[in-house]
């Protein structure tokens, strides 16, 4: 009797003490994981800025993060009576994400055979994401940040006043293939004659269709991108206010095979007026642009 009496305390014994052995177990559940990171949290690892995603924008500046990019572009434009040929040459570093840029543009305007060329301002310039949004299903996302860029005059015939101009951007990918970029700067320039203290708002869009190989393969061509882009200038003051000057360029990019560690991008398009501000000093004009990630 008494030893059952023993066993059936034992038995009631764990029956009572299994809830409080349950309670004392961790309990875990299946969290996301965290992908958030930055200032207070306001990146995100999962966005597409600056993972080669953003195809190089044409007239409107990039905004997408380099680690090391070089390029050279040459737009050439034609009015009545007059001709320009602006080339550039351009080189981007990365530091994590920021990129930093230095672009040395050499500019000859032919007008009524008059002719006037030059290097024009050396123009440096930073640039950083501020806060990025990833969806759910990462179907899209979007990235917002500033940038800052100076140019310093040369003093050649093209070039007499310092420019500063302050930007905002937005970078966002809808799917595997849309892309849209967008800046908007308030250029401001300092130094003599009529151009002194001259202010304009500056803006752009880039609109981007990326094709992968496997969907149309070209031979050598990772990437076929048909882009359209807007690029205008709104005067703020010196007789200007609310003029408005807006060109756009139907292109298109060949993102190629990399070739010792080199990858090059080749780049076409045809530039347009869109309003008769803009339709003054061109009327018609070619860009090419020449890329190398390394």
């Amino acid at each position: 009797m008494k030893l059952q009496m023993k066993l059936t305390a034992l038995i009631l014994g764990a029956f009572v003490g299994l809830p409080a052995l349950m309670a004392d177990e961790p309990t875990t559940s299946a969290q996301p994981p965290d992908t958030r990171y930055g200032l207070f949290n306001l990146l995100d690892h999962r966005s597409s800025y600056g993972q080669d995603v953003f195809p190089e924008p044409f007239l409107v500046d990039d905004s997408d993060a380099e680690e090391n990019e070089a390029r050279l572009d040459w737009l050439h434009t034609q009015a009545d009576g007059a001709k320009s040929d602006l080339v550039t040459a351009e080189v981007e570093k990365g530091f994590g994400l920021l990129t930093l840029e230095i672009e040395v543009p050499y500019e000859r305007d032919v007008e009524n055979g008059n002719v006037s060329q030059g290097i024009g301002n050396i123009d440096l310039g930073a640039r950083y994401p501020l806060y990025q949004f990833v969806s759910p299903g990462g179907l899209w996302d979007t990235t917002f940040g500033s940038g800052v860029e100076l140019g310093i005059p040369t003093e050649s015939a093209v070039s007499k006043n310092t420019e500063l101009v302050p930007k905002f951007f937005n970078d966002t990918r809808i799917g595997r293939h849309f892309t849209a970029q967008s800046i908007f700067g308030y250029s401001t320039l300092f130094g003599p004659g009529d151009d002194g203290g001259r202010q304009t708002f500056e803006y752009g869009f880039d609109f981007g269709w990326t094709v992968q190989h496997r969907e149309l393969p070209l031979p050598g061509v990772l990437q076929f991108v048909p882009v359209f882009e807007l690029a205008g200038e709104t005067g703020l003051n010196k007789g200007e206010s609310g003029q408005n000057s807006l060109l756009g360029n139907a292109a298109v990019r060949l993102n190629l095979k990399t070739i010792g560690g080199v990858q090059p991008r080749l780049g076409a398009g045809y530039v347009f007026p869109l309003d008769n501000n803009a339709r003054t000093e061109v009327h018609h004009g070619v860009v090419v642009s020449l890329v190398f990630e390394y």
